[in-house]
């Protein structure tokens, strides 16, 4: 692959990170279209986008006029043939394996083989997802970090058949984002996810077990460690649901106990309790109060 700059780019999907993924891109300067799949999504993806804006422009992080111009690079559309322009697209819908790999090998039809194809996969191996792909060659994963327009980090997912033109094409897109790339291999989890994991799902299972209170686990770890938030708060700033997929995604890879969910978790999930996004997760999240669930 020759190499080349990244100028116009597809996000498909318009969830929390696509809308964020998308809002990185415009504040970079570069053209980028949404697709979502109906117009209401379309219309909770603004929505994202305008409070996320909103909220930079209030801490002084973005110009008013600056973030005008940021909207204005951003298509939204339920249209399948807006993708075609791009030189890059990145998917970021559920963490579904199956989900992803009808995304990502509608997407192949529609765009040429150079095209680079990107996930926004936390966990799944992308292997898997460039096994439904013409030329896998150009597939690889690009995993931002919530909240997309804070978070300095992406995880650069080499596949077996990832070439290294496109490895290199992605790291300087991703650094023309002001964001920080680290190249990792194709494993299930990467690097961050494969550490951090275990860590969040012990703090769950000593809760579960009722060993100590959510409060005293979270602080414990703020002040004792130095962390600047808990680990169950940030299972609830994450999402139990993607949390949840994640650890059977790890699990199913290396069938090793301290990856798999705690019963407790497939509970809350099933109760919606997913934490932040939801309103209530190991915290309850209301405009004035965050104070901890019962079990």
């Amino acid at each position: 692959m020759k190499s080349m700059e990244i100028e116009r780019v597809a996000v498909l999907g318009g969830g929390l990170m696509g809308s964020g993924i998308a809002e990185s891109v415009a504040v970079a300067g570069l053209d980028v279209v949404v697709r979502e799949v109906d117009e209401r999504a379309i219309g909770w993806a603004r929505q994202r986008l305008e409070s996320s804006l909103r909220r930079a422009t209030d801490r002084g992080k973005l110009e008013p006029s600056a973030a005008q111009a940021v909207v204005e690079r951003i298509e939204f559309t339920t249209e399948r043939d807006a993708v075609v322009d791009a030189e890059l697209v990145i998917e970021a819908v559920s963490e579904d394996i199956q989900l992803k790999t009808m995304v990502l090998s509608d997407v192949a039809g529609l765009v040429g083989g150079e095209t680079i194809i990107a996930s926004n996969t936390s966990s799944i191996p992308i292997a898997q997802l460039a096994a439904a792909i013409p030329h896998p060659e150009r597939v690889l994963g690009l995993h931002f970090f919530s909240p997309v327009p804070v978070m300095r980090l992406v995880e650069v997912v080499v596949a077996l058949d990832t070439r290294e033109g496109v490895v290199s094409v992605a790291r300087s897109f991703v650094e023309r984002l002001g964001k920080t790339p680290i190249e990792t291999k194709d494993r299930s989890g990467f690097i961050v996810n494969m550490l951090l994991v275990p860590y969040l799902m012990a703090a769950v299972r000593m809760y579960e077990e009722g060993f100590a209170t959510a409060d005293a686990i979270d602080e414990g770890m703020r002040l004792g460690c130095g962390h600047p938030m808990g680990p169950l708060r940030l299972c609830d700033f994450i999402g139990l649901d993607v949390l949840y997929s994640v650890c059977n995604s790890l699990y199913e890879e290396f069938k090793r106990p301290e990856y798999a969910p705690p019963p407790l978790m497939k509970r809350m999930v099933a109760s919606n309790r997913l934490g932040r996004k939801s309103g209530r997760g190991f915290y309850e999240y209301g405009q004035d109060r965050a104070g901890v669930l019962a079990r």
